[in-house]
């Protein structure tokens, strides 16, 4: 009767690291014999379609400008390379990329909505809803949009002040033309009707604050000189107590020559 001796447990032990060594070897090996198949050239990149928001940019331009930053067949093209071609691209904010079965890859664009001019009027910026500060041809946007200054890290504030300060001078029939903040944050603005506003500091709701006020009582000042809000021709809303007024067509400078001393 044959008795059955027990394998070694290091004898196991060794049998169990060869397997998964020869385990391991031949994943790596398919692994690199994949990646060599995908990089020859058997998978070409057939076209790249384009769709999304593309009022300022047409199809046919962006492919011409962004393949040729593309490397790579339809498996190794850097998807994340060619969203970056894309969004270099005057007007595009932000580019989806995926591959299309078989041969394709497909980019879906959000181009920037323009709600202000940014900078100083020989700039080329623009503002869009989110705040966000971009170059584009200025030409291509109406030009009743307003002016927004101030420091670029800003921008987004100065868009919100604008959106708190425009509804407050829509019942006066007035509208910004022009919203600055300066380095030191105080924030001045100039009306379509020509007026210059300062506002001074801080928050924004203290700045709508001294703004309404402003609106509510210049209204029976300007009409006693036969105006109305329209005349104001600047305005200084820095003061605690008060403000600084100049009507249009209204001094408070005389004409009429002093009268002679007595001796």
């Amino acid at each position: 009767m044959a008795v059955s001796i027990p394998t070694p447990f290091d004898v196991k032990l060794m049998n169990v690291t060869a397997t998964l060594v020869y385990a391991v070897f031949t994943l790596v090996l398919l692994a690199a014999g994949a990646w060599w198949v995908l990089r020859q050239p058997f998978f070409p990149l057939a076209g790249i379609k384009v769709d999304g928001e593309v009022t300022h940019n047409n199809a046919v331009t962006l492919r011409a400008n962004v393949a040729p930053q593309l490397a790579g067949n339809f498996f190794t093209v850097d998807l994340a390379k060619a969203r970056a071609a894309f969004e270099s691209v005057p007007w595009v904010r932000k580019a989806v990329v995926r591959r299309e079965f078989p041969n394709k890859l497909r980019a879906t664009l959000t181009e920037h909505v323009p709600v202000a001019h940014w900078g100083d009027e020989s700039e080329s910026r623009l503002i869009n809803g989110f705040g966000e500060v971009f170059e584009a041809n200025v030409a291509e946007v109406d030009d009743d949009l307003p002016r927004l200054e101030g420091p670029a890290e800003q921008a987004g504030q100065v868009l919100g002040m604008f959106r708190v300060l425009q509804p407050i001078f829509t019942p006066y029939e007035l509208a910004i033309d022009r919203l600055r903040l300066s380095s030191r944050g105080s924030w001045s603005v100039l009306l379509d009707s020509g007026a210059v506003l300062e506002l001074g500091r801080g928050r924004s709701e203290e700045v709508a604050a001294r703004t309404q006020r402003f609106l509510t009582t210049v209204a029976p000042v300007a009409r006693q000189y036969g105006r109305t809000v329209a005349a104001v021709e600047a305005a200084d809303l820095r003061h605690n107590e008060g403000y600084a007024l100049r009507l249009r067509g209204v001094t408070t400078v005389t004409n009429e020559a002093p009268a002679p001393r007595k001796k």
